[in-house]
């Protein structure tokens, strides 16, 4: 069941950008981290307070068909904002090519996280610096697993 809705952007323009040129081009281009060439995927969700769609560019770590949802915000002491959309409704669209498709994200603990985790650092390393970053915040991760 598609997302479907009245679309607000980011209020960061970069991230408006590039999920809006990676959707328009069908994932042939803005799909890397900025100048990196590590690969993203666009994550499609519902915001909790105002039910508008939206969208955010996300490092891509995929295993087997699902993806890790990172909720590093670089290691800020508090979640990014799209951490409770996923808390409030597990169904989102991932965006991994030319078309999204429907997918539900759930929260990992123990050593299924450290697992995910694991992948997470291997394709990106600034996870680990992140990591020391948040403190006593552990970094939440989600599993998104097509429907």
């Amino acid at each position: 069941m598609p997302i479907e809705g009245d679309y607000e952007p980011s209020k960061w323009d970069w991230v408006a950008d590039q999920a809006a040129l990676y959707e328009a081009s069908g994932g042939t281009e803005a799909n890397t981290l900025r100048d990196t060439g590590l690969p993203i995927i666009v994550m499609t969700t519902v915001g909790h307070r105002s039910g508008k769609v939206r969208k955010v560019p996300l490092m891509k770590v995929e295993h087997e068909g699902e993806y890790a949802i990172v909720a590093s915000k670089g290691g800020a002491p508090a979640n990014p904002g799209w951490y409770h959309n996923l808390v409030a409704d597990p169904n989102v669209m991932i965006q991994d090519g030319p078309e999204p498709f429907d997918c539900v994200v759930r929260l990992v603990t123990g050593d299924e996280r450290a697992t995910w985790w694991e992948r997470s650092v291997a394709a990106f390393s600034p996870y680990a610096e992140y990591e020391v970053k948040a403190g006593d915040r552990e970094i939440p991760v989600f599993i998104a697993s097509p429907v």
